[in-house]
């Protein structure tokens, strides 16, 4: 079982930028790929970014792409989402999923099996 814990959250002006991370409990972080994820009111939840366990590879979604960048520090059992430039339209619940096949990137959400609690990040215009 594997726990995710994430924070970086807050209100931010448009323009902004914010770092999230996540904390993963147990030994098999390393092995993972890892995901970040958003949901805002009313919508389903949508891929952001994800990295493969190595971190040799990454993937974004077309609307963050230039603008968002993830890492991961997997002797720190953490991924990070570095949010810049961001916009009212980023406004949403940020979620971290780990998947236990680390060397595919998945972009739906059902595909992951463990994931955080979220965070939320609000962009004022």
């Amino acid at each position: 079982q594997v726990q995710l814990v994430e924070s970086g959250g807050g209100l931010v002006q448009a323009g902004g930028s914010l770092r999230l991370s996540c904390v993963a409990s147990g030994r098999t972080f390393s092995s993972y790929a890892m995901g970040w994820f958003r949901q805002a009111p009313g919508k389903e939840r949508e891929f952001v970014a994800a990295i493969m366990w190595s971190g040799d590879k990454q993937y974004y979604a077309d609307s963050v792409k230039g603008r968002f960048t993830i890492s991961r520090d997997n002797a720190k059992n953490t991924v990070y989402l570095q949010m810049n430039s961001l916009k009212p339209e980023d406004t949403a619940v940020y979620y971290c999923a780990a998947d236990r096949d680390g060397d595919l990137i998945f972009i739906l959400p059902n595909l992951y099996d463990y994931w955080g609690q979220g965070t939320q990040v609000t962009v004022s215009s």
